[in-house]
């Protein structure tokens, strides 16, 4: 594909052969409800219905996919109609994440439940046995810890085995996870993990990067002495084999965790809402909001997103590009739930189509800005590599352009699905993406996955065809959050997502629902930031910047659009009697890497009398963000609502 070749959205690219659906477990299921009287004979008819007859379709999953738990003899749902409501799933159910994802493991040990390699050339494989026997021996350490239901745990760690090992070990002890990836700086790992009070922390020596070491010893230092809960800082030695956990006050080595009698597993078993984990999605204002799933709403939803979208069942090999801090990390350790063996990559983003072929990779998935880089490189992956096992890719993190799909098809190969997909952490999930029935069209995901009422609306609240309006969901999920942390009366949750649409959940993207079902993705509707993937909100940057004595105010904008990832602009008010010199731009720059991640550092910083606020003294971000993407100024935002709508003309695109 040409660099500067545009491609129509809509243009059609793909559709499944007769042999394709026969063969899908879409149409596997299919045929399972008509057997008990259900009758859905497309995709479009399966998706009504599960949006429809809610409780009816969940409660068939749960059959379906034989959950290993109790069903009990209660409903579906009771209270309600929200989760902020006090809407519960399941009420009378118990099960275990760790059971469900193991047990394809502990039934076929001798085959390869986890791959790894890394950019430094590691390369592990475990098999079911392997897998289940070092779960079993980190779940005896941490019970030695006095780790036991509700605790927490939290990880900073890199995407690699110890980490799922970890992981479900601290599930099966009904405790409660929690992960950051190494490369977050001590104060946004604090932000997050202060607020949970976590009883251990495993956190790893130090990294690779990109060619590059970073020992990150003095950041556990730091993150441990913030957190007086702890009762064992655990170091897992991987950049140097030799760490050893000095300095630490609580600390221990991986290797010396407790060891009890592991030959069996055990599971706690826990209520269908009972707490999993602990992931975080930053908003405009305050600390990070740290979202809580639950064992059952995770079960249910990744067995069904997994083996019906992606269409990964026994056999398949699962891959996606991630790290721990993303959610796409717990999406894709969702594979074990339906017996694929799963390859967990630590490192930079060299060649994944590389590490696609050598792992056999049946399903890869990547952020949408990978594939946008491949194309524009002129990269011909199915060419250089045996891809032939690849059957499906996946792009999400950020809308994926027109081009991007086209790319796939000329590059790659002709017969493969191409799954963009749409969704977030506060789900963890996809809530609009592939379906192997159905034609794909460059631009276009291709439906609104089973069990999820996405729907467009539009400022009067009703819903809108092919008009792009507000993404809601106005059926709940069971994996919408149970709740999050330190939010007792569901305040800071029903404002997130049920305050515009009161009932309904409000995403914060812009979507368009063709009349065929398929759906485009125009970005976020709010001003959270978004780079390569990871969200970060903006009150992250503004504790680092406005800590600095020369700051007096600051303003942060993510300019990305559909298809691009933009730029991130940090404008600084000095204060009194300061300047932003080429030093000071050098300190912030420095510090903002540290502090939040190498992602997060701005591409431009620019100086300006003021920031525009609110009477009520909100930063006006999203109105500056449509000023830079183009919209007229009087258009943006209404200066009778501004304190200084003077300082306005400073944020043009010329500016």
């Amino acid at each position: 594909m040409s660099r500067d070749r545009q491609v129509a959205e809509g243009t059609l690219l793909w559709e499944p052969s007769e042999e394709v659906v026969a063969g899908s477990r879409t149409t596997a299921f299919m045929r399972w409800l008509r057997e008990r009287g259900v009758e859905a004979g497309s995709y479009d008819e399966l998706w009504r219905w599960s949006v429809t007859e809610v409780d009816a379709f969940w409660d068939a999953l749960w059959s379906y996919f034989e959950v290993v738990g109790e069903r009990g003899d209660g409903p579906v749902r009771d209270g309600g109609p929200t989760p902020v409501d006090g809407l519960r799933w399941f009420p009378g159910a118990t099960l275990n994440y760790a059971a469900n994802a193991l047990r394809h493991a502990a039934r076929d040990p001798d085959r390869p439940a986890v791959v790894f390699r890394s950019e430094a050339g590691g390369h592990r494989v475990l098999t079911g046995r392997e897998l289940c026997m070092q779960v079993a021996e980190v779940r005896a350490g941490l019970a030695e810890l006095g780790v036991g239901k509700g605790d927490r745990v939290a990880a900073y760690l890199p995407s690699i085995p110890e980490a799922l090992i970890c992981f479900l070990a601290t599930a099966s002890l009904g405790a409660i996870w929690s992960s950051c990836s190494p490369d977050f700086g001590s104060s946004s790992v604090i932000d997050r993990f202060a607020q949970i009070e976590p009883k251990v922390l495993v956190a790893v020596d130090g990294y690779a990067y990109n060619g590059k070491r970073f020992d990150r010893r003095e950041i556990v230092r730091e993150i441990e002495a913030a957190l007086p809960t702890l009762a064992a800082t655990v170091l897992v030695p991987y950049l140097d084999p030799a760490a050893t956990p000095g300095g630490l006050r609580v600390g221990m080595h991986y290797g010396d965790l407790p060891k009890r009698d592991h030959d069996t597993l055990e599971f706690e078993d826990v209520p269908f809402d009972h707490p999993l984990w602990v992931v975080y999605s930053s908003g405009t204002t305050g600390l990070p909001k740290p979202i809580v799933h639950g064992h059952g709403g995770v079960v249910l939803e990744h067995l069904k997103a997994t083996t019906f979208h992606q269409d990964l069942g026994p056999g398949d090999v699962f891959f996606w590009y991630t790290t721990t801090g993303w959610m796409m990390w717990n999406y894709l350790i969702g594979g074990l739930l339906v017996g694929s063996t799963i390859v967990l990559y630590d490192g930079a983003p060299m060649d994944l189509w590389k590490l696609a072929a050598d792992s056999g990779v049946t399903y890869m998935g990547v952020g949408a800005p990978y594939i946008t880089a491949c194309a524009k490189d002129g990269q011909q992956p199915g060419k250089e590599y045996d891809l032939s096992a690849v059957r499906g890719i996946g792009s999400t993190g950020s809308p994926l352009p027109p081009e991007g799909f086209a790319w796939v098809y000329e590059a790659v190969g002709k017969d493969l699905l191409l799954g963009s997909l749409s969704g977030g952490t506060d789900l963890c999930t996809g809530f609009v993406g592939p379906s192997p029935l159905l034609p794909l069209y460059a631009g276009v995901l291709q439906c609104r996955s089973l069990g999820a009422k996405v729907e467009a609306y539009g400022d009067d609240g009703k819903p809108v065809i092919d008009e792009v309006g507000e993404l809601v969901i106005s059926e709940p999920m069971p994996s919408m959050p149970v709740l999050f942390w330190n939010d007792p009366d569901g305040a800071r949750y029903r404002e997130s997502y049920f305050e515009m649409f009161p009932g309904v959940w409000r995403h914060g993207d812009w979507i368009k629902v063709r009349p065929d079902g398929g759906c485009v993705i125009y970005g976020r509707s709010d001003s959270t930031l978004n780079r390569g993937g990871v969200r970060m909100g903006t009150s992250d940057f503004y504790r680092v910047v406005e800590a600095f004595p020369e700051i007096a105010d600051s303003l942060v904008i993510d300019t990305g659009r559909l298809g691009q990832e933009g730029r991130l602009i940090l404008y600084v008010q000095p204060a009194e009697g300061a300047e932003l010199s080429e030093e000071l731009i050098g300190r912030l720059r420095r510090e903002l890497r540290s502090a939040l991640s190498p992602r997060h550092v701005p591409d431009e910083i620019h100086e300006v009398p003021g920031i525009p606020r609110t009477l009520s003294g909100k930063k006006l971000e999203v109105p500056v963000r449509k000023i830079l993407q183009g919209t007229p100024v009087d258009q943006a935002a209404n200066r009778d609502s501004l304190a200084n709508p003077e300082v306005l003309r400073h944020f043009t695109p010329s500016s």
